[in-house]
């Protein structure tokens, strides 16, 4: 009874007498339920339930998951029905008895369904009730710290498992403290000699070292002082296995790996954080690119701090970390940090619970996106349990990243301004594509242009989290800026037919006029409008109706839309038909895509081309500087470098050539389906008189996709 008392007597510290009790109750009942159980160790069952409480008062949790943590192993060990601990105790608990419960044996490198279906368990679970993992993490390490009296196949399995799933998960809901003990733990168990010779050098390093970093360390502390900037201070060294993980992928000698010195600086407010900032770099030389503010921009995990990197009067660079005390807090325990007063604060954006449950929304969406759990598993082994690549920038900086980024993602990681404005890179001093998956060891340097160059097509190739979300919100906001235009123009061509205008409307009849029509604004209108969820003539009938007691003498009219070429996202040209500046065309408004143009005579939109709700009359300005896409089909007879002549008579017209498609048509034929980039169609006209006039050319065709399809299935 001595450990219960300890740990009650702790508990007593932040929890009342009742929660107190609570937490004695579910001891009791789970000395019962494992009475007669013992571990590998020979110690009774119940001292594991016991061991996993004290690791979570640490953190400060609340009295259902010390509960919780008592009675972990009762329904899966003895037996006990959820429903009797919910019935003793409270719902709950018994949910997060249950939730644990199922997280059994975890192994996402098998591809068994069962451990698959498992993990997905495990999301859930998460989703419903964050403590879950916490309570879950907290199991495993009290395992991890008990390891060795567990044969050597158990312990290789278990210490995998952990290195792989659970310590990686730590980390990614920011549990840096649990994050490091797993790791080291695991890493142990699976190379013992390599883990000992490790810590043997390690300590070595360390009697070398601490003269210096004592010099260091007073050096900062007497500088923040002078400049009235009260702080703690402290060495901050790598954990075992970080330094063999760096040592192995990186590459590096044990003395590259450690030939940095790292320094936390914890003070008692963020403005702080920055005066600290200036007090060292005033104190030492800054190394360029190394400044990172993490308290405006907090990671995923609710991490925050300010990190620079400097250079001491002996050459040595120094890393600091600077944080206040509640950033340090989260910074090792993560979502478990300041659990009692923190769970409540909802509009924190930096709270870790709070990002945590986004995540795990998140993934939540995503599930629901794939078949089977296998899918699911590997959709997001990238974001829970992503491999890891290091490249370097121009200036030799290492970057990490996630396994499969793309330069793409290099540029938004360097700075959001620099991915939106990226045009090109090279890697290795070559010009390669911006999709192209980096590897370790490249050099990659991105080529900027002064104008904005984001485009929905890197969505395709981008992995990282920042990146499509950096690309997702500017083109969002792209869209809605393009909307609001292209409702206005509608809106404005409708009421013009009768000759009003919307400084002819008096301000508070408009907003009654939105009103009656049930829109919040006037820019929510017509951006509904160029999103195609409105129709400008309909709108326009809409508020001379308000307006007016007799609308009928109005006729409104629909003015055809002229197409520029350069609307941007809100008008997007079918590719069923292809249209080109002088077909007969006809705009199809489609709910969040806008205005889709296509070719009159299209037959996808024959059925609703008489609809004045879904289509649009458009036509094309006279002047236009952009060029369109088509596709052309040219039977040709072999003969050496064909393929060479074509290309030339197109590249003299001034031709782009977007893709190309080769196939044998029949005995010394050769079919060319070929993607051009044309001004309109007399430039098409143009070209295809050039082609035609070759003598080894049979024929020239423009062609549509659906009959492209009809084609492959013919030949």
């Amino acid at each position: 009874m001595k450990s219960i008392s300890a740990l009650t007597k702790k508990l007593s510290d932040y929890l009342t007498e009742n929660q107190v009790e609570q937490v004695k109750k579910a001891y009791l009942f789970a000395q019962k339920a494992h009475s007669g159980q013992y571990r590998q160790s020979g110690e009774p069952f119940v001292s594991h339930p016991i061991a996993v409480a004290n690791i979570l008062s640490s953190f400060r949790m609340d009295q259902d998951s010390i509960s919780a943590a008592m009675l972990h192993d009762v329904i899966e060990d003895t037996g006990t029905p959820k429903s009797l601990i919910q019935n003793e105790f409270n719902k709950e608990v018994a949910n997060l008895v249950d939730g644990v419960s199922k997280l059994d044996q975890l192994d996402i490198g098998s591809k068994n369904e069962v451990q698959a279906e498992n993990f997905q368990k495990m999301i859930l679970a998460m989703a419903k009730d964050i403590r879950v993992v916490v309570l879950k993490l907290a199991d495993r390490l009290h395992n991890m710290r008990t390891i060795q009296f567990l044969d050597r196949e158990k312990q290789l399995r278990i210490a995998k498992e952990t290195l792989e799933i659970y310590g990686t998960l730590a980390h990614r809901i920011g549990m840096n403290n649990v994050y490091r003990e797993l790791e080291d733990l695991a890493f142990k168990a699976i190379y013992p000699t390599r883990f000992a010779r490790l810590v043997s050098a390690i300590k070595k390093n360390r009697g070398g070292r601490k003269r210096l970093l004592k010099k260091i360390q007073k050096n900062l502390q007497k500088k923040l002082l002078e400049q009235g900037i009260p702080a703690y201070i402290e060495g901050r060294e790598k954990h075992v296995y970080s330094i063999y993980r760096k040592m192995k992928e990186r590459r590096r000698s044990f003395e590259e790996i450690m030939d940095v010195y790292a320094f936390k600086v914890v003070v008692d407010n963020p403005e702080n954080c920055y005066k600290a900032i200036g007090a060292v770099h005033s104190l030492y030389k800054p190394i360029e690119g190394r400044f990172k503010d993490y308290i405006s921009i907090p990671k995923s995990n609710g991490y925050q701090s300010v990190h620079t990197g400097v250079v001491s009067e002996n050459g040595q660079p120094i890393e600091v970390q600077i944080k206040t005390g509640e950033m340090n807090e989260v910074a090792e325990n993560g979502i478990a940090s300041h659990w009692l007063y923190k769970a409540g604060n909802v509009s924190s954006d930096s709270n870790p619970q709070i990002k945590a449950r986004r995540w795990v929304a998140g993934l939540l969406e995503m599930k629901d996106n794939y078949d089977s759990p296998k899918d699911f598993i590997e959709s997001i082994k990238t974001d829970i349990f992503p491999d890891e690549i290091y490249v370097f920038t121009p200036k030799g900086e290492i970057m990490e990243m996630a396994a499969g980024s793309t330069p793409v993602d290099f540029a938004f990681l360097v700075h959001t301004d620099v991915g939106h404005h990226c045009r090109a890179c090279r890697i290795n001093r070559k010009l390669a594509p911006l999709s192209v998956p980096l590897e370790s060891g490249q050099t990659i340097e991105i080529l900027r242009d002064r104008l904005p160059q984001t485009s929905p097509a890197w969505l395709n190739f981008a992995v990282t989290a920042r990146a499509r979300n950096s690309i997702r919100h500017y083109l969002s906001n792209l869209k809605t800026s393009e909307a609001k235009k292209l409702g206005k123009k509608l809106l404005d061509q409708s009421l013009k037919t009768i000759n009003l205008t919307f400084k002819d409307i008096d301000k508070g009849e408009l907003r009654k006029a939105l009103d009656s029509i049930g829109v919040r604004s006037l820019n929510l209108l017509l951006e509904e409008i160029g999103l195609g969820k409105r129709v400008g003539n309909v709108v326009a009938k809409q508020i001379i109706g308000f307006l007016e007691k007799d609308p009928s003498k109005h006729d409104v009219k629909t003015v055809p839309l002229e197409i520029t070429g350069s609307e941007g996202l809100v008008v997007n040209y079918a590719t069923c038909c292809r249209p080109i500046p002088g077909d007969s065309v006809i705009g199809h408004f489609t709910a969040d895509r806008g205005l889709v143009v296509h070719q009159e005579r299209c037959k996808n939109i024959l059925a609703v081309r008489k609809d004045p709700t879904q289509c649009f009359p458009v036509n094309w300005q006279d002047e236009l500087a952009t060029a369109f896409s088509t596709q052309i089909r040219l039977l040709a007879n072999d003969e050496p470098g064909l393929l060479a002549t074509i290309s030339t008579v197109i590249a003299n017209t001034n031709t782009n050539i977007e893709s190309l498609d080769i196939r044998e048509y029949g005995v010394g034929t050769t079919e060319f389906t070929l993607g051009l980039q044309v001004s309109g169609r007399d430039h098409l006209a143009k070209l295809i008189r050039k082609l035609r006039s070759m003598k080894t050319v049979l024929s020239v065709s423009r062609i549509h996709d659906q009959e492209m399809r009809k084609a492959k299935i013919l030949h």
